[in-house]
């Protein structure tokens, strides 16, 4: 079955870094594309950002673009995102997603919490 594990989350001061890591399983993981989303209190789930397969091509939302990055270590079955220049709306919690046979897959989510 498809299993999404996302960890790396944490509390960071404004201005600071994290990495997020989804580890994944169940299906070929280097023939799909992967997404980070994140949901807010309050607000609904947002797409943050995607990774195509072979040529890994990226899109971010405009919120983190220039501060994020995601990349994928197919070797590992890991995707991850990288997250420079914290803001305080960039708490949320993180969610790790794919879509395999038109079926959406979640991770459980990790929280961040950008504050000083």
């Amino acid at each position: 079955q498809v299993q999404l594990v996302e960890s790396g989350g944490g509390l960071v001061q404004p201005g600071g870094s994290l990495r997020l890591s989804c580890a994944a399983s169940g299906f070929t993981f280097s023939s799909y594309a992967m997404r980070w989303y994140r949901q807010a209190p309050g607000k609904e789930r947002e797409l943050v950002a995607a990774i195509t397969t072979i040529i890994r091509s990226t899109n971010y939302a405009d919120s983190v673009k220039g501060r994020f990055t995601i990349s994928r270590d197919n070797g590992k079955n890991t995707v991850y995102l990288q997250m420079n220049s914290l803001k305080p709306e960039d708490t949320a919690v993180y969610y790790c997603n794919v879509r395999v046979l038109n079926i959406d897959y979640w991770g459980q989510g990790t929280q961040v919490t950008v504050s000083s």
